[in-house]
């Protein structure tokens, strides 16, 4: 199998040496594939199957029609506050104001972003659960939703304060699962 050159180009210098193999693994890449930096190390993860993006959908058809204020994204790069290193993740989705993010940069500050969600897979359920819940209460995003397909639970974890999410309203998949401020509606994860 031969490397190819993937379509896009980072063009973003890094003085760590860890950012650089980052970088470097993230233009080396077969396009599909998403490369993030947590917590110092470097993931790389296959394209989703479609029972994820079944979820991801829903989720986001049902953000849209109850706050069609907001746009959303997906395969955006978010960059994260890190305890060493700055953070690089890509959210399966991402809810802010429209035109939040400049379209000439790949790695976007989360100063807008009202809401991430993220839908487990059997080799990302620890980051989702774990590390990335660190990173976005660290960043002060308002709301993550948390799919868990694994454990068989949807969580909405809000409030953050100190690094750490105050509050987690959690729901068996398949039921109703109420979404804090600013959405304040009913995410029916039956429709998943």
């Amino acid at each position: 199998m031969a490397l190819t050159i993937p379509e896009r180009e980072v063009l973003v210098t890094a003085n760590d040496p860890v950012e650089d193999a980052f970088f470097a693994a993230s233009a080396a890449v077969p396009k599909g594939r998403r490369v993030e930096l947590i917590e110092g190390q470097i993931h790389v993860t296959p394209p989703a199957n479609g029972e994820h993006e079944e979820i991801v959908s829903g989720v986001n058809e049902q953000v849209r029609d109850h706050r069609r204020d907001l746009r959303l994204y997906q395969g955006i790069g978010l960059e994260l506050p890190g305890a060493d290193l700055t953070e690089r993740v890509i959210p399966d989705l991402v809810a802010a104001p429209k035109r939040s993010f400049d379209a000439e940069v790949e790695w976007h500050q989360p100063h807008a972003v009202v809401l991430v969600a993220e839908v487990t897979s059997k080799s990302t359920a620890e980051n989702d659960r774990v590390k990335k819940l660190s990173g976005y209460a660290r960043a002060e995003i308002p709301v993550y939703v948390l799919v868990d397909r694994e454990e068989g639970v949807v969580s909405a974890y809000s409030e953050p304060s100190g690094g750490k999410y105050t509050r987690n309203e959690q729901v068996a998949l398949g039921m109703k699962l109420t979404l804090p401020k600013p959405f304040d509606f009913e995410l029916d994860t039956a429709d998943f």
